[in-house]
């Protein structure tokens, strides 16, 4: 037998509104600061790897714990802040996928949900049809279209 209602917990109205309003908060805080990159920015300034990562974080560490060894000619206020703008980025990105697992699994189980309930008002459907009641048969060919027709008939092979 088939799993049906895997998606019975709903949102209610005040959640949907709580979480457009907390995404429309995320969204106007960011816009004053973030750069809209083209594709070719992206491309030019990338994500720096994990290697060049290591290089920046020992930078820093030289910087904070032997500050006498650091270049005259980089800007550390500057440097102190991106790095920490970063970090919080990077950490604010993990959040960030969490939510968005949290809602594919929610949105597939609701998907799953639908399509299992419109399988069986289809077979409803097919059922009234073969009896004749108005309307049914023209309901059915609509949703039939949806399942693929074989255009040669399969033959069983021994």
């Amino acid at each position: 037998m088939a799993v049906n209602n895997l998606g019975a917990k709903h949102l209610t109205a005040a959640q949907k509104a709580a979480i457009d309003a907390g995404l429309n908060s995320i969204i106007t805080a960011l816009t004053s600061v973030s750069t809209n990159l083209t594709t070719d920015d992206r491309l030019k300034y990338g994500s720096i790897n994990e290697q060049n990562k290591l290089l920046v974080n020992k930078s820093n560490d030289y910087h904070i714990n032997q500050s006498a060894l650091q270049s005259p000619d980089v800007d550390w206020v500057d440097f102190d802040a991106d790095f920490t703008e970063r970090s919080f980025a990077d950490t604010r990105l993990n959040t960030i996928d969490s939510v968005k697992k949290m809602l594919e699994d929610y949105k597939i189980v609701h998907d799953y949900d639908n399509y299992q309930s419109a399988l069986v008002d289809y077979e409803f459907t097919k059922y009234k049809a073969g009896t004749n009641t108005p309307g049914f048969a023209a309901k059915a060919a609509e949703l039939g279209q949806f399942f693929a027709q074989s255009s040669t008939p399969q033959t069983p092979t021994n």
